[in-house]
């Protein structure tokens, strides 16, 4: 009815609004689309997100901190809170990891499609001959796992160290020793949080970890032993190079994966990560239809 009007109303006030609302409803409708592609068992849950630096020096410690404001503004855009856990900042700029839970509706279920490596290509900021460097940085992505699901952890094979942060997070947590460190025995994985004042926070968070990393872990194991009973050998994918964010000598955004290829690389790098977790989730989706 809008439109009509605006079509037949010489008003550029009543134009106007009616593209607003139409741009609105665009956006429920691209909303309403990724939401019937999430299916998964966790798809519904918190994210637990962590970003390693790779290699490339001192770039990939930048890298990784741009990959980490990039997810905070994307989780900001979707209205998710998030927290950051751990943070280990680099020898010379930027950091060399920082773990983030991500807490809003379907969060999981949207983040997982970023998991992999991620490539940058720009002029080093950090080379004096102003040279193209190449960095990478690793992505991985958790379901934060609910109490009342089964991942069995006893204390006895827990080693709980605490000691004082370092890095940022002000003076106060260099004065205590507030940082917690957890190491599974059976499994070896090790997680660690610094980045609260309180000790009891800091191990509530590692914990929190810890239950999503073993839960993985045995995922892995269980498809592991089925890959075995059908002689089948799959590609996990995690680790290798899913997306490339070229800066210089062009500006693109490539996901090698889905093929989608984007040039406005500021709005990206800013957040704007939805044209790439809808291509991925109908990727996804076709992939399962075909197969099953």
């Amino acid at each position: 009815m809008l439109l009509d009007l605006a079509a037949e109303a010489d008003d550029e006030a009543t134009r106007g609004e009616a593209a607003e609302k139409l741009e609105r409803v665009k956006a429920d409708l691209d909303e309403a689309e990724l939401r019937r592609l999430l299916g998964g068992e966790h798809d519904e849950s918190n994210a637990i997100l962590s970003i390693n630096a790779g290699a490339g020096g001192t770039d990939a410690c930048d890298w990784a901190e741009m990959l980490l404001r990039m997810y905070l503004r994307w989780a900001e855009r979707r209205g998710y809170r998030t927290e950051i856990l751990d943070t280990q900042p680099g020898e010379e700029a930027g950091i060399r990891s920082v773990t983030v839970n991500v807490i809003g509706d379907h969060a999981y279920g949207y983040a997982r499609t970023e998991e992999g490596v991620h490539r940058l290509v720009r002029i080093s900021p950090f080379d004096s001959q102003h040279r193209r460097h190449t960095a990478f940085a690793s992505v991985s992505v958790l379901p934060e796992i609910d109490d009342d699901v089964a991942v069995e952890i006893d204390e006895k094979d827990l080693r709980i160290d605490t000691y004082r942060a370092g890095g940022a997070g002000g003076q106060h947590v260099n004065k205590t020793d507030s940082a917690v460190r957890i190491t599974h025995g059976p499994t070896g994985i090790v997680v660690q949080c610094q980045n609260e004042r309180s000790q009891h926070k800091n191990k509530a968070s590692a914990m929190k970890v810890l239950r999503a990393r073993l839960f993985e872990h045995y995922q892995r194991e269980k498809e592991a032993e089925m890959d075995a009973l059908r002689g089948e050998r799959r590609e996990i994918g995690f680790g290798s190079q899913i997306r490339s964010y070229t800066l210089h000598p062009s500006q693109r955004i490539k996901d090698h994966r889905t093929k989608l290829e984007v040039g406005n690389t500021e709005a990206v790098l800013d957040g704007d990560l939805d044209a790439f977790i809808r291509a991925m989730l109908l990727q996804d989706a076709a992939h399962s239809e075909a197969t099953s």
